[in-house]
């Protein structure tokens, strides 16, 4: 920024003074147009930037400040700094002006000829795109079972101690991260600490992972949904071809039929046997040959996918009012459907009755943190990427309050939508609940539910629309997920991605869907299962960790805080501070330490885990952390100087130039 001396001019010299002002502005202009590519007129009301110039008097002028007290860089809510005319300016810029005596102060807007990014057509595109990415499948079936494994409603209370001092920080502190510096999840760690840029990388990669087993999912419910569309629903006889000689169809209205601990019921034999066929495949060392059926499912999935993000968030925007709200539809109609079934007051007493001795228990507590921790999902790189498209003065605290809010309350409003109907089951079978509720993940709702919706009245329709949730909720948590790699990639390689995005968003479409091949064999369950305990988990939580410690203590929080002033218009209080630097990381090491001392003991159906796919399972998750001190190795031997200078310089943040409106002042009469 280029500030001139002001002087007194006679009246008689204004001609001459104004021509020399105007080759001497014209002058700058020309330097500043090679640089920047034009100059725009500012009405002084600056988006950001910490620039500012005191004019003597105690008055300033500065990128939307007031005038009356000199503030610090980066501080104080957004006030325009001058008053008097205002002239329309090239480009649809102003020029506003500070009258002085006889001068006046032009305060004039450089901007960049670059493409200006994109933006949400509309608030609540953003808001149902973080909602959707929010709630998901873990809602439906994770939720409600930790909930009454971990003592019912006494459960709560840990859930909610977690969300608040954890989750939602982290929530929030992301949110803010991405609309601030308006980067992906790679490209934003130069302006807050270059030598963590790796944490980008590996997100990226983590994303791939989930890619690769959570479409899977979909493609089992398109599977479901396609099978639906039949008088008689296939898992409701045992006399298809798949069945066994231990097939019964156990409800109270056939007496006839003794159930015996031998004895499958025809859904969990059309899910193992008929959709997974993981009859076929003896365990991970030999997978079997990928199912045709579910190979066109995941392709159509993948289909949609990729024409609801290809052209960006003006796309995907439009295509959550659906893939959002549907899914909370259907929970209300399967919420009032559940609780007119008789036996419903058993499930939900057995959700919500509490067991306060269990919160003694460490893993009631561990529980609650993993469970608010991958509900709200931050660290995959989805939140920097949707916030980087609002506007800036976006009201983002609000916005995260809201979000977070609405993804614990359907957590909770899902239990009842479970074990409404998981009631009626016990009742049908004359059993207790725990009994019938054995399963957790997705057998709890490819098997306990599914058979629930079969013996209900209407059972055609109400299979239709559930699958139809359940893809739903799948699909726009993949959008997100996607979105975050994509908006990593074009905001790190603009100049080769940014007019090649559909063409981009293709080949990693197609690279995930080859990527999921594994997961579609007669033993893809097993790797499902795999990815999902090994591969995104821990590596997830440990890159988090390293967020938050580069955001609170390399980048600094009051500087961040200041960054949050200048957007909001309002300093984050010291409850957000003290989560920020303490907190949310002995939050995210509790997790971390509790997932090493206690390793998830895995199995699926009858098949357990030998140890050699633990080993595998780490490798999986380590090769996407890797990329982080592999980065910090990199920029240390590229950069220049004496180790203290590289050191000094990894971890000094680059202005946003790109991102701040910077100012020139200059005078005119």
């Amino acid at each position: 920024m280029e500030t001139k001396d002001m002087m007194t001019m006679d009246k008689g010299e204004n001609d001459v003074e104004r021509d020399q002002g105007r080759e001497d502005v014209g002058g700058e202009e020309e330097g500043t147009q090679q640089e920047n590519g034009r100059l725009m007129l500012a009405d002084g009301l600056a988006e950001r930037g910490p620039k500012s110039l005191n004019l003597g008097s105690g008055q300033q002028v500065s990128n939307g400040f007031t005038t009356s007290t000199p503030q610090s860089p980066r501080e104080g809510p957004g006030t325009a700094a001058c008053s008097g005319g205002t002239a329309s300016g090239p480009g649809g810029g102003t020029g506003s002006s500070l009258q002085m005596g006889g001068l006046r102060t032009l305060v004039v807007q450089q901007t960049s000829l670059e493409r200006p990014r994109e933006t949400w057509s509309k608030k609540m595109d953003f808001l149902l795109s973080v909602i959707g990415y929010a709630v998901d499948l873990g809602n439906v079936w994770r939720f409600p079972y930790i909930c009454y494994q971990n003592g019912g409603g006494a459960f709560l209370l840990p859930y909610l101690l977690m969300a608040v001092f954890g989750g939602v920080p982290l929530f929030y502190m992301e949110l803010a991260l991405g609309q601030f510096h308006r980067s992906g999840c790679i490209s934003i760690w130069k302006h807050i600490c270059p030598i963590f840029k790796g944490i980008g990388f590996a997100i990226c990669i983590i994303a791939l992972y989930i890619a690769f087993y959570y479409n899977t999912i979909m493609a089992w419910a398109l599977y479901y949904l396609l099978s639906s569309f039949q008088p008689t629903l296939p898992w409701t006889t045992c006399t298809n071809s798949w069945n066994t000689a231990s097939c019964n169809r156990y409800m109270s209205t056939d007496h006839n039929v003794s159930w015996s601990n031998s004895s499958t019921s025809p859904a969990e034999e059309f899910y193992t046997r008929q959709v997974l066929q993981v009859h076929l495949s003896p365990g991970l060392h030999q997978l079997g040959s990928v199912s045709w059926q579910l190979a066109l499912c995941l392709l159509f999935i993948f289909t949609i996918v990729y024409f609801s993000i290809w052209k960006g968030v003006k796309t995907s925007g439009k295509v959550v009012w659906v893939t959002a709200t549907f899914p909370y539809l259907v929970l209300l109609v399967l919420l009032i459907r559940g609780a007119t079934l008789p036996g419903a007051w058993r499930g939900v007493v057995f959700y919500l009755k509490p067991d306060w001795e269990k919160l003694l228990s460490t893993t009631v507590w561990i529980d609650a943190a993993a469970q608010i921790f991958f509900s709200l999902g931050p660290g995959f790189g989805v939140l920097l990427a949707f916030a980087s498209y609002n506007p800036f003065h976006n009201n983002c605290y609000k916005d995260a309050l809201v979000t977070s809010s609405v993804n614990c309350l359907t957590s909770f409003l899902s239990g009842f939508v479970i074990f409404t109907v998981l009631g009626y089951m016990a009742e049908m079978r004359k059993q207790d609940v725990d009994a019938v509720a054995k399963d957790a993940g997705p057998s709890l709702l490819f098997i306990i539910y599914a058979e629930a919706i079969a013996n209900m009245p209407a059972a055609t329709f109400f299979a239709i629309i559930f699958f139809l949730m359940i893809i739903m909720l799948g699909l726009d948590s993949t959008f997100a997920g996607l979105e975050g790699v994509i908006t990593a990639m074009l905001d790190e390689f603009p100049h080769i991605l940014v007019k090649r995005r559909e063409w981009f968003v293709f080949g990693l479409v197609c690279v995930c869907y080859l990527g999921a091949l594994s997961t579609l064999t007669y033993g893809g369950a097993f790797v499902v299962k795999l990815f999902e305990e090994y591969a995104t988990g821990p590596a997830v939580i440990t890159v988090v960790l390293l967020e938050v410690i580069a955001v609170s203590w390399f980048y600094g929080t009051n500087r961040f805080c200041n960054d949050v002033q200048v957007m909001l218009g309002f300093y984050p209080g010291c409850f957000w501070r003290v989560c920020w630097v303490v907190i949310c990381p002995c939050f995210l090491l509790f997790i971390i330490i509790s997932f090493l001392a206690f390793p998830p003991e895995v199995r699926l159906f009858d098949y357990h885990y030998p140890q050699w796919t633990t080993v595998l399972g780490y490798c999986i998750g380590v090769s996407s952390f890797i990329c982080v001190p592999a980065y910090m190795v990199y920029h240390l031997l590229n950069a220049k100087g004496t180790f203290k200078q590289r050191l000094l310089k990894s971890i000094t943040p680059e202005p946003s130039s790109d991102n701040h409106r910077d100012f020139i002042v200059t005078n005119a009469v």
